[in-house]
């Protein structure tokens, strides 16, 4: 395994930490001076959009996309050092490039699995950054953890489906510009194959019979740039047949391709929130003093700081390592791997902010900083994508498996 950066690669990274510099982070503090002033929270600020047009404007845009009709067509292993950069400011930068969550993985399922004419209605606009999406399939009354759960009935009558159930934690969804929602419900819940119950739809938000009914918390934050996690309510909702993804009874299958290189995106942007919070404890180390001398000569602060720094080497390699498996032997054969990054790095990335905030005493709970913010967000990530402990079980069974 050869993890050094290609040539394109070091072109992509020189570009794109120049317009972190030159743009990003300045935009920051823009950025929360803006939504404060606009009609709604949750519209998007000015910056944003010049942020938007000005990474498109240099080529960094949709880096995400292996596919090199519709976006960069960049190997894992070369997209991994582009999205740690990225997670340096987790709220503007994967936005201003085209590379945040929903959408992303929205997009992937678009080009893998839509039709000709799903893709100019909807991934097409998406690619562009013209329309923002939501993924439909968590639901407060299950545990959806297990996906084969899933309440949320999709029915056929004649040449249309309706729809019908609830659904919470839907991330994008408070946005305005949220345009489509893929939803995964039952389309056979009676079917003897648990994983072929389940489909996908395409659901414009402005179908009737869609509500968006509240913006659900994480930490207390309002999660305004990736626009909310929302409680949304299906009353059924009719869509024409044309509207479904792939094919019935294919849903569990597409939610897999989805997930698998959502997982890894999350893991390479969390290196890179891990980077911003080991700079800003050392900045903080050497700025302030307490007991007669600095923090950064503080036995302790040099504990939390080279554990840090050992715990974020480890994590990249084995970062690099699933993303070259997944360019090598397919995301079926990186499973191992990429269930033990999902376990490995949300855990720590947590582990290293606490300490960055523990440094930063009363700053870095308080929106001063962007600690706070990071934390929950890494927190919420052991989470999403299906918790550790699901992963684990996954791991576990297959480790054991080797001596039965």
């Amino acid at each position: 395994m050869d993890f050094a950066f290609d040539a394109r690669t070091e072109e992509l990274r020189a570009k794109l930490l120049a317009f972190m510099d030159e743009y990003v982070y300045p935009a920051e503090q823009v950025a929360h001076e803006q939504r404060a002033r606009l009609a709604s929270p949750w519209d998007t600020p000015q910056v944003v959009e010049d942020l938007k047009a000005e990474a498109r404007r240099q080529g960094l845009w949709n880096l995400f996309l292996p596919d090199a009709e519709h976006g960069a067509g960049l190997t894992n292993l070369q997209y991994a050092p582009l999205a740690e950069i990225t997670g340096r400011s987790p709220q503007l930068a994967p936005t201003a490039t085209n590379c945040a969550a929903p959408d992303t993985g929205n997009m992937e399922v678009l080009a893998q699995f839509a039709d000709e004419a799903q893709k100019k209605q909807w991934l097409q606009p998406l690619l562009a950054g013209e329309i923002r999406s939501a993924f439909a399939m968590t639901e407060p009354e299950v545990a959806s953890s297990d996906a084969t759960n899933i309440t949320t009935r999709i029915e056929r009558d004649g040449d249309e489906y309706v729809i019908t159930g609830r659904k919470w934690y839907i991330s994008g969804a408070m946005n305005p510009d949220c345009q489509i929602f893929i939803v995964m419900g039952k389309t056979d819940p009676g079917g003897e194959d648990i994983r072929r119950q389940q489909s996908m739809v395409l659901v414009p938000r402005d179908t009737p019979g869609v509500t968006v009914d509240r913006a659900m918390q994480v930490f207390g934050y309002e999660d305004h740039y990736h626009g909310g996690h929302a409680e949304v309510t299906f009353d059924h909702a009719r869509v024409p047949v044309a509207n479904l993804i792939g094919e019935e009874g294919g849903g569990f299958a597409i939610a897999q391709a989805r997930l698998g290189p959502g997982r890894i995106h999350h893991c390479m942007r969390l290196i890179g929130m891990a980077e911003r919070a080991i700079e800003l404890m050392c900045r903080r180390a050497v700025d302030r003093t307490a007991f007669g001398k600095a923090l950064a000569q503080q036995g302790v602060v040099h504990n939390w700081i080279a554990d840090a720094r050992v715990t974020v080497e480890q994590l990249r390699l084995l970062v690099l390592k699933t993303a070259w498996l997944m360019d090598t032997v397919g995301n079926r054969g990186a499973h191992t791997e990429i269930q033990a990054i999902k376990i490995a790095t949300p855990r720590a990335v947590v582990d290293i902010i606490d300490r960055a905030i523990q440094l930063h005493g009363a700053g870095g709970v308080s929106q001063d900083f962007p600690l706070a913010e990071l934390y929950a967000g890494a927190r919420t990530l052991m989470i999403a994508d299906g918790p550790d402990e699901v992963h684990q079980r996954s791991l576990a069974r297959r480790e054991i498996k080797k001596y039965l």
